[in-house]
Order: C-alpha cells, then sequence, then structure tokens
C-alpha cells in the first residue's frame, strides 16, 4: 500500500505544483490587468472596462486553487495549541477528523457550486461576453482538489507516511 501512495502523492504533488504555478499565473495576470486600468483611466483617459471582469474572475482561479494547495501542505487554518501536548496517535486523529471535515467542506463547494454555475450559465458576464458559470467553475475545481488533497491526506497517514503539517514547507524529499 506504501508503495501505491508513493505513486499517488508524486501524481498530487504535480497536481498541487501545477495548481499553484496557475495560480501565481493568475495573481500576476490579475495585477496587469489592474494596472493596466489605472494606466489607461488616470493616463490615457480611456478606462478598460474589461478589466475587472477578468481581473475578478481570474481572483476566483488562485483563489481557491491556492486554498486546495494549502490543505495538501497543511496550511489551512488550524487551532493546534493542544496538539503541542497530546500524543502523537491523538494528533494523528485530530489531524484525521480535520481532513474529513476539510473533505465534507470540498464535497459542499463542488454540489453547491455546481448549482450556482448551472444556474448562472445562460447569464453572459458583461465586458468578455462569456458565460456567468465560468465565474463558479473555480469553485467546483477547487472543491476536487480540495477532496482529493485531503483524501491523500488520510491514506497517507492510515499507511503510516508522513503529511505535511502547519509550519513545515514540504513533504521530506522520499514522500514526494
Amino acid at each position: 500500500m506504501q508503495q501505491f501512495m508513493k505513486k499517488v502523492a508524486r501524481v498530487m504533488a504535480i497536481l498541487a505544483r501545477t495548481s499553484l504555478w496557475l495560480a501565481g499565473l493568475g495573481l500576476v495576470l490579475m495585477t496587469v490587468f489592474i494596472a493596466y486600468q489605472v494606466f489607461g483611466r488616470f493616463v490615457l483617459n480611456n478606462t478598460p472596462t474589461w478589466t475587472e471582469s477578468w481581473s475578478v474572475l481570474i481572483m476566483g482561479w488562485f483563489i481557491f486553487l491556492g486554498a486546495a494547495v494549502g490543505t495538501r501542505e497543511g496550511y489551512h487554518l488550524s487551532f493546534d495549541v493542544l496538539l503541542y501536548v497530546l500524543p502523537k496517535r491523538v494528533k494523528d486523529v485530530l489531524h484525521t477528523i480535520s481532513d474529513i471535515v476539510i473533505t465534507g467542506f470540498g464535497i459542499g463547494m463542488i454540489v453547491y457550486g455546481a448549482q450556482l454555475a448551472e444556474k448562472t450559465w445562460q447569464s453572459t458576464i458583461p465586458n468578455i461576453g462569456i458565460s456567468g458559470g465560468w465565474a463558479f467553475v473555480s469553485i467546483i475545481m477547487g472543491g476536487v482538489l480540495m477532496v482529493l488533497f485531503s483524501i491523500e491526506r488520510i491514506l497517507r497517514r492510515s499507511c503510516g507516511m508522513v503529511t505535511a503539517r502547519f509550519g513545515e514547507t514540504e513533504l521530506p524529499l522520499e514522500d514526494r
């Protein structure tokens, strides 16, 4: 089982790294769009109207992709003062409970994000002319990644493998 999980971990690491790069690219792109909007408004006296719509759309993507990667790397919000005094076995149980809750939250993101996308698919985002449903696809994708990464963490822990925890920058080399 550990050999299988090491292969899964490699695939998930590639998926997480790709998601993080896409999130970073989105952040840079949004910054360029907003800078262009400010330049157009105050220097050219001709405000480009499409930049705000694209920036908001892109922002949803880098937020949800980054949050999903944060789940895998153990950077999600947690209150872990108690964990410093508990035995390792109890810590593992609490971490697993946390990952189960995150999995449930991710499933909620998928279900409700799909409902929002479906209800807004026929509308069009002004200034860019694409379906309003695309604004919610990022929620669905973020939810899918959170579910995958949380399940990976649970399975790794059940096999006795290390998972990243808050404050650790990445998994040990042999577990990537």
